[in-house]
């Protein structure tokens, strides 16, 4: 297996405030620095896949606010998580890190066959990166304790659905010292 982690939304501008994803979002950090750091180790690619919408964007026709206004300090990462000269900084329009991006060509480039996602939210960016992932022929990982969502009940719902799901075993859902033994063995 050759993997890569793709760190999704952990933003400036989605981690503010005391909303439930910012206080998921923000819980979830030091298990999510302590997964890139076994990742570099392994010398495994790292991708912080980040919102970057225009004001006028599409997506705000429906009940999300604008948010992560490209150009703006809200896309940044959170200063909390450990990036690093090297890591990739993939920008996004959409929910999925792999819509309209040159990520599927960058990670064959590289050589990887598996993606472990984690980061904001399970339901949404998360999952529909790890089901692209798919559609484009890679394995996925769910990294259900480096995920957060707006509740733990919809949390603990997307994770059992894709535990039990029919695409077992290209997109699993563990956690991530289970997916770190892995990379061991």
């Amino acid at each position: 297996m050759r993997a890569a982690l793709i760190v999704v939304d952990m933003l400036k501008d989605n981690l503010k405030g005391e909303h439930g994803v910012a206080k998921a979002g923000r819980a979830i950090i030091p298990r999510i620095n302590r997964l890139i750091a076994a990742c570099r180790e392994r010398d495994i690619p790292i991708v912080f896949a980040c919102d970057s919408f225009l004001p006028q964007d599409f997506l705000f026709k429906s009940r999300l606010r604008p948010h992560c206004i490209r150009g703006t300090e809200g896309v940044q990462v959170v200063e909390e998580l450990d990036m690093v000269p090297g890591d990739m900084v993939l920008e996004k329009r959409r929910l999925s890190a792999f819509f309209k991006t040159d990520l599927d060509q960058t990670l064959r480039t590289l050589g990887v066959d598996t993606v472990a996602v984690c980061g904001i939210t399970a339901p949404y960016c998360v999952l529909a990166t790890a089901l692209d992932a798919v559609s484009n022929d890679f394995r996925a990982v769910i990294l259900r304790d480096c995920t957060a969502s707006h509740d733990r009940e919809t949390q603990e719902a997307v994770m059992e659905i894709y535990e039990k799901g029919p695409l077992y075993p290209l997109l699993r859902v563990m956690d991530s010292e289970e997916f770190i033994g892995e990379l061991e063995g």
